[in-house]
């Protein structure tokens, strides 16, 4: 059971969760009685160690799973009521995704790459192409649009990956160790940039992490530990 506090007008409420997987005959209960408030504009860090359940929970909350039982509502949506296509035009309104992998298309560009999530929306071509001006210009890359990920450093590739996530201004953006496999210094360069989105821009960040140096940059951190969320770091 979690120790968070109550608060009204929170962009992201998780009520009540549980989520069991199925493997064969056995059942594995991976969130128990969860419950999590994230105002807008915050910068929350999720924290514990392999297995707790933090990607789960970041996937719950990205509508890329359902809950077992209880309640996800991001901005008054109560996403676990939507239909798969439903929950598909959501998530594309939404939600903004980084992965620690960056997940770039290799034959594609720079510019193709951040441009993937406009391609669900209705824009027409031109303002497809101001929206990702916008969007490479935010993270620093405008002069490396035309570039292929195998020609970007790692921490470029993710600087685009960040650009695609951020690309249809989204309420939520959701980064799953976004430093995980980066070196320190372009480490700090992309948490620098979450900072930015989320100070200067307003950006509401939750942000999986196992790193405390990463951590630190978040304006609230929480632990995930056996299922349980709780404010105090973990022994």
């Amino acid at each position: 059971m979690s120790d968070q506090p109550a608060t009204n007008g929170a962009l992201v409420r998780v009520e009540g969760v549980e989520k069991v997987f199925h493997r064969g005959t056995e059942d594995i209960h991976v969130l128990a009685n969860l419950n999590l408030q994230v105002p807008a504009g915050e910068f929350l860090a999720l924290m514990g160690p392999s297995g707790s359940g933090k990607s789960t929970l970041l996937n719950l909350i990205g509508g890329l799973d359902r809950p077992t039982k209880g309640r996800v509502s991001v901005a008054g949506d109560h996403i676990e009521k939507l239909s798969d296509h439903q929950l598909a035009a959501w998530r594309a309104r939404h939600i903004g995704f980084v992965f620690q992998l960056y997940n770039l298309i290799p034959v594609l560009t720079a510019e193709r790459n951040v441009e993937l999530p406009l391609l669900l929306t209705h824009l027409t071509k031109a303002e497809r192409r101001k929206h990702v001006e916008t969007a490479l210009a935010m993270v620093g890359l405008t002069h490396r649009a035309q570039h292929y990920p195998r020609t970007l450093s790692g921490g470029e590739q993710q600087r685009v990956g960040i650009a695609r996530g951020i690309v249809t201004d989204p309420t939520l953006l959701l980064c799953d160790e976004p430093t995980g496999d980066l070196d320190r210094k372009s480490g700090d360069e992309i948490l620098n940039l979450l900072q930015a989105l989320n100070r200067e821009h307003g950006k509401t960040i939750i942000m999986v992490t196992h790193d405390p140096h990463a951590s630190a940059r978040a304006s609230r951190t929480v632990y995930l530990n056996k299922g349980e969320l709780t404010n105090t770091p973990l022994a």
